[in-house]
């Protein structure tokens, strides 16, 4: 029998599930995952399990390895012609053995002719044709089209940007269908520039929910607030607003959920590689006293 497990933790994947929202190419680097300067490996381990990530001396992630047990681990790697992701590999492996049916390949080619376009083949290790997508891009290098190919017909997702009275905002639509939408604004707040984003999410047409996250002017997310959709009045209604505060490394130091009352309240303490500076290597979070670890090194 074929165990499957979730990722657990920490591991990113290259693209938003199908299931709920079509799929855009992304490259991850060191930054990603909390992480600076020239890293060369990172493990991480956790009370769930462990997550191991390498990186090229340009910092793209090349492999990432999560760990279930001993003999139950999925791996990905990555493959790049300069800083160009061309071939993706995630693979199975479970009771120490290789799962080609569960193992795909994703492989993609760059097309400059006319307009941009890069094709993505989704292969599995059984030499069955997944899915194709090829995604289109205008004279700026902005996503204007997704099209989805399987045996199952085509899809089209069209990109539109719209901007007005300094709003700023990108609309996903499926079929003619509305998918996604997500405005970005701006604000002054004590003398200090914020970004504003709002998204919202829609089922078959339908609005369901939306979050509006806040960004301070070094990027870092200031608060969110959760919004869900009333039917009977055809308007988001706010739930859960969660908001963090940093150190003076930019390292998340608090975290607060409030709903009617404080939901749920966190602090993170760290322990650096290099007293205070460099990446932290334990993170412990209070009152629950969980903590993760990291066994990191460096290209010289």
């Amino acid at each position: 029998m074929v165990k499957n497990y979730p990722h657990i933790f920490f591991l990113v994947l290259l693209a938003l599930p199908t299931t709920s929202f079509t799929q855009e190419i992304r490259i991850f680097t060191v930054s990603d995952f909390d992480l600076k300067d020239s890293v060369k490996t990172c493990l991480v381990s956790t009370k769930y399990g462990k997550e191991e990530y390498d990186f090229n001396q340009r910092g793209l992630l090349t492999k990432s390895v999560t760990r279930y047990n001993e003999s139950d681990y999925d791996v990905v790697y990555y493959k790049y012609q300069d800083s160009l992701l061309v071939e993706k590999r995630s693979e199975t492996y479970r009771d120490n053995k290789f799962d080609p049916g569960t193992s795909i390949a994703h492989f993609f080619k760059l097309d400059t002719i006319g307009q941009t376009k890069i094709t993505e083949n989704i292969i599995s290790y059984d030499k069955e044709f997944l899915d194709q997508y090829i995604y289109t891009y205008d004279d700026k290098g902005d996503l204007t089209k997704i099209v989805r190919t399987n045996d199952e017909g085509t899809d089209e997702t069209q990109v539109e940007y719209k901007k007005y009275k300094g709003e700023y905002t990108i609309t996903y639509l499926l079929n003619d269908v509305p998918l996604k939408s997500i405005r970005t604004s701006f604000q002054t707040k004590n003398g200090e520039k914020q970004k504003i984003v709002l998204t919202k999410e829609f089922l078959k047409g339908e609005a369901t929910k939306a979050y509006e996250e806040v960004f301070g002017p070094n990027g870092k997310l200031l608060a969110q607030q959760e919004f869900e959709y009333d039917l009977e009045t055809k308007k988001f209604v706010p739930t859960v607003r969660t908001t963090f505060e940093y150190d003076t490394n930019g390292m998340l130091v608090q975290e607060i959920k409030r709903g009617e009352t404080i939901l749920d309240k966190k602090e993170y303490i760290y322990q650096y590689d290099r007293e205070g500076e460099g990446n932290w290597v334990k993170q412990i979070v209070t009152p629950e006293n969980t903590y993760t670890t990291r066994k990191i090194t460096y290209y010289e």
